[in-house]
């Protein structure tokens, strides 16, 4: 079972450079404008992982009532997986879900 360290941290994205505020209702794992993540935990929120490579969104998932986003490492091609943030770009969830169905 996955510990969770809830940490809700503002960043600068590392793929598209943009200001990402803190998420304020739980922890922001994402940019919400590129929809890139950072490999840097072993289990939530705990910024063990020594790998830091970027995680690029692939793939679209339904969970639940919400959608999962689906994350390739670029540099070690782990997979994870991050439920979508209410302030994602929609437009970004879309190109992403569609590019996998064509």
């Amino acid at each position: 079972m996955k510990r969770f360290n809830e940490l809700d941290e503002g960043f600068i994205c590392e793929h598209c450079n943009k200001e990402v505020k803190p998420l304020y209702y739980s922890s922001r794992d994402h940019c919400p404008y590129c929809l890139y993540s950072k490999h840097v935990d072993i289990n939530p929120g705990d910024r063990l992982n020594p790998c830091k490579g970027l995680l690029k969104p692939i793939e679209i998932e339904k969970h639940k009532d919400t959608y999962k986003i689906i994350y390739q490492c670029e540099k070690c091609l782990e997979k994870h997986k991050n439920i979508i943030a209410k302030d994602d770009d929609m437009e970004e969830i879309i190109k992403i879900s569609t590019k996998n169905n064509q």
